[in-house]
């Protein structure tokens, strides 16, 4: 499945809803942004924000196993929607 950007967005709300219900990783993410909890809420609308989630999932394959078993994703697709969201910022060819 090649995602158009709505569809990314979308994959990557599911991700940040995910996160948000996981008592663990939650916390990590939070550190890992400096964003706190009314930030998320305020950024949830932000391309760049969902990026950033994407981005914190797939530091772990652990992390994308869980979060594509419990929405019922294929395990590619978190990578595809990421790549959907950078555009061609996103290219790098090194």
């Amino acid at each position: 499945m090649t995602f158009a950007a709505p569809a990314a967005e979308t994959l990557a709300l599911r991700a940040l809803t995910w996160l948000v219900g996981n008592d663990e990783l939650l916390p990590i993410f939070l550190g890992s942004t400096g964003a706190d909890e009314a930030q998320l809420r305020a950024s949830a609308g932000d391309a760049e924000f969902l990026l950033s989630v994407l981005d914190f999932l797939m530091m772990d394959d652990a992390w994308i196993v869980a979060f594509c078993d419990a929405s019922a994703v294929p395990y590619d697709q978190p990578m595809q929607a990421r790549a959907a969201l950078a555009g061609e910022s996103g290219m790098h060819w090194t």
